[in-house]
């Protein structure tokens, strides 16, 4: 199956972040989605759950904004569902430009179609833990 659908999904994250548009942003996702994230939280079970960590974020940003890269992405594609991993990185910019610091994890998307799109229904987000210091690695 062509997995165009699913990258332009991609393509709008990227965008959404870079612009720090939680609407666009959260128009990505289901409204019953459940996201297993990095950071903090053990789970969210909603997309209003999910909302109010995603604009804390875009605010805590300040005037920098936030490059999205994908690297080696793998679709698998049915009619009825998706499901995306790769490793996506986050590089601060400047308001001059300049990249400033980034980091990297790892994706998965399971994603089905809904009101003529396809929205994500589950986003798991991981790096692995350095075993002496118990910190996530954040770089490959």
């Amino acid at each position: 199956m062509d997995d165009t659908p699913i990258r332009q999904v991609m393509d709008a994250y990227k965008a959404a972040v870079f612009a720090k548009d939680v609407d666009a942003f959260m128009g990505l996702y289901a409204q019953d989605v459940r996201v297993f994230d990095l950071w903090s939280t053990w789970s969210y079970d909603s997309a209003e759950a999910w909302r109010g960590t995603v604009a804390g974020w875009f605010d805590s940003l300040g005037t920098a904004q936030v490059a999205v890269g994908w690297d080696t992405v793998q679709i698998t594609m049915a009619d009825d569902a998706a499901v995306a991993h790769a490793f996506i990185s986050y590089a601060d910019v400047s308001a001059t430009g300049e990249g400033q610091r980034a980091i990297e994890n790892r994706l998965t998307w399971v994603l089905k179609p809904q009101g003529g799109g396809w929205k994500i229904i589950h986003e798991h987000t991981s790096a692995p833990v350095d075993g002496e210091s118990m910190k996530p690695i954040l770089q490959r």
